[in-house]
């Protein structure tokens, strides 16, 4: 296939709905986790629950990268932003996250010069043409944007741009699934594996789910096609008695991963001893930070940054969302308190949050969510 349309073919998914249903084995029940948040969006939005028998069941998991993003890290941001002479850049999805002071839209509104890019070379840029300004990068994501911060490190590096630095806030996937996996709150049979992600470090990294969990992991592209393709091969695999990563998103994907994007995040970047998520605490080796030899471009070495710890608000339950434990619709304050235009956690801003996805895609049911809230109303 070379279109998208022909990746969001009715007839395909039918005919592979039924080839699904088919390798269900009567009687047993299927948890699998899709792990990035691209995929909870094509999930809802082209409703791809209802080509699925009830006894396969997707849940949703920590790969939506502004989501994960901790309060304190914001706030910390935000501190970094209020300094004399600072701009601070940042993706647009960053700008409405809420920290424990507010969020970037607010500190600008107050005064801070806070703008958004569209990568870090446009950060860069901006460094050039403000030489008396500090201009600030608020790096975040996973493996997949990590390699565009090292290769905007190395540039202002070798220009001598010396007001550039970089917040660095990116993450690695591997142990954030470890994490789950270690979870006493959730039994999963499967993992859809996360394309984006994958398309830098590859498949091979995920062996050690089937071989020491007992998990079997499929690399799932992003079309409605892909994730039922991907739902299939995992499968399969029951059906054939096989525990194994498969590789469905080959036309991007590279069983060894990109050398050259992987090279530049390592000449640029190390593992953080530990880094706290969102949802999910403390988990070691989880984070990157700048080498020492890039330290006059590191934020953290620049600026004094409070480094300040701040509990999610007690009514949010991003964390229990981003873990698969409940549903966003099962959140007390989904959909009423917590809107896209008034959110209370990450999940609902985010582009890739699965509160966002149920919201705005209406995968929930508005009964059964009234019910809820009436309930929480009586026991008021």
């Amino acid at each position: 296939m070379r279109f998208v349309d022909e990746y969001r073919d009715a007839d395909k998914a039918r005919a592979l709905s039924g080839q699904i249903a088919a390798l269900c084995e009567p009687g047993r029940h299927y948890k699998f986790m899709e792990v990035c948040g691209g995929h909870t969006h094509t999930i809802y939005k082209h409703g791809l629950e209802d080509h699925l028998p009830e006894t396969v069941e997707l849940v949703h998991g920590p790969g939506c990268p502004v989501c994960v993003i901790p309060m304190g890290r914001v706030d910390d941001a935000i501190a970094i932003a209020r300094e004399p002479d600072v701009i601070l850049t940042s993706f647009g999805d960053m700008l409405r996250v809420p920290g424990g002071t507010g969020s970037f839209l607010e500190a600008k509104a107050e005064g801070a010069d806070i703008r958004m890019v569209y990568s870090p070379l446009d950060a860069l840029k901006i460094a050039r043409e403000n030489p008396g300004r500090r201009v600030v990068f608020m790096a975040i994501g996973f493996e997949t944007t990590a390699p565009s911060t090292a290769v905007t490190v190395l540039r202002a590096a070798s220009e001598g741009v010396s007001n550039f630095s970089v917040f660095c806030n990116h993450v690695t996937i591997i142990p954030a699934i470890k994490a789950i996996l270690d979870s006493p709150d959730l039994r999963l049979d499967g993992f859809l594996g996360p394309g984006h992600v994958s398309t830098v470090i590859g498949c091979r990294p995920y062996e050690f789910i089937p071989s020491e969990y007992g998990k079997p992991l499929v690399c799932a592209g992003f079309e409605p096609l892909d994730l039922l393709q991907s739902v299939h091969m995992l499968l399969r695999q029951f059906a054939e008695g096989r525990c194994e990563v498969e590789n469905q998103y080959t036309r991007v994907v590279p069983w060894d991963g990109n050398a050259r994007a992987l090279e530049a995040i390592a000449r640029t970047m190390e593992l953080r001893p530990h880094f706290e998520w969102r949802g999910l605490g403390f988990i070691s080796h989880s984070a990157l930070a700048l080498r020492e030899e890039f330290a006059a471009h590191d934020a953290e070495k620049v600026f004094d940054v409070p480094g300040v710890r701040v509990a999610d608000p007690k009514a949010c339950q991003c964390g229990e969302v981003l873990k698969g434990v409940i549903k966003p619709w099962e959140c007390k304050v989904f959909g009423t308190a917590c809107t896209p235009e008034t959110p209370i956690g990450t999940c609902m801003v985010s582009s890739e949050g699965a509160c966002a996805a149920y919201y705005n895609y209406g995968r929930f049911s508005r009964a059964a969510l009234a019910e809820s809230t009436m309930r929480e109303g009586t026991r008021a």
